[in-house]
């Protein structure tokens, strides 16, 4: 099964729908959006993975979305997660193209947030 992490402060920040008033809210409507489509347009099946940091931190799992909290850098847990992926595809979502690089080095693959269902 191919591990999916998607950045969440990065796809919450691409819409400019008012999440800074309420991070953790936009947090746990993008969670939500994940584990209602599971994953890409294109299909699944994958492991979700919502990586938090900061204020949007709190944010429970649900069924189907696993969410891990970042004690610092969301992009260096997001890493991490990509180098441990095992060997098994990775497919990280995100528009940062410093972490796109740093990910793609791992041998994960990257795309953008508007590859997301409702993106």
């Amino acid at each position: 099964m191919e591990l999916l992490i998607v950045d969440g402060a990065n796809v919450v920040g691409s819409v400019p729908d008012g999440w800074w008033k309420d991070r953790r809210g936009a947090a746990e409507r993008l969670r939500d959006r994940l584990a209602a489509h599971g994953g890409p347009a294109e299909g699944g099946p994958y492991e979700i993975v919502l990586v938090v940091e900061g204020r949007a931190r709190g944010v429970a799992p649900v069924p189907g979305v696993r969410v891990e909290e970042a004690p610092g850098s969301g992009d260096d847990l997001i890493v991490e997660l990509a180098r441990n992926a095992a060997g098994r595809p990775c497919l990280v979502i995100t528009a940062d193209r410093e972490l796109r690089r740093r990910v793609e080095g791992t041998g994960a693959r990257c795309a953008g947030p508007r590859s997301l269902p409702g993106g």
